[in-house]
């Protein structure tokens, strides 16, 4: 509890990814605005096909699993996971081809 006259301090917890304002540049243009939201909505992508990129892979290695997993799988599922186990990588490594010619700017 405070004393008598003495006040608490207001403090606040902010995200550490919270981005400081500089006080001393001037404010954006639009354009300026619309380029760094572009830039930021490409970063975003990135690493949004990178996520997807790594659930393949996890998902290459369980088909591959299941494919060699014998008689405890069904023959239908052997098989589609089969399938999958081959051809998923191909398609990941198309997906880093299309990312990686994306412009940076």
């Amino acid at each position: 509890m405070a004393g008598k006259g003495k006040t608490e301090p207001n403090l606040r917890v902010v995200n550490a990814e919270a981005e400081v304002y500089d006080l001393m540049r001037k404010p954006e243009s639009t354009g300026e605005r619309v380029r760094r939201l572009q830039m930021e909505a490409r970063a975003l992508a990135v690493e949004q096909v990178e996520t997807l990129e790594r659930l393949l892979l996890e998902a290459v290695a369980l088909s591959k699993e299941i494919a060699e997993g014998g008689d405890a799988y069904p023959v239908g599922a052997r098989e589609i996971a089969s399938r999958l186990a081959a051809d998923l990588p191909t398609r990941v490594e198309t997906m880093k081809q299309i990312i990686g010619r994306m412009p940076v700017k």
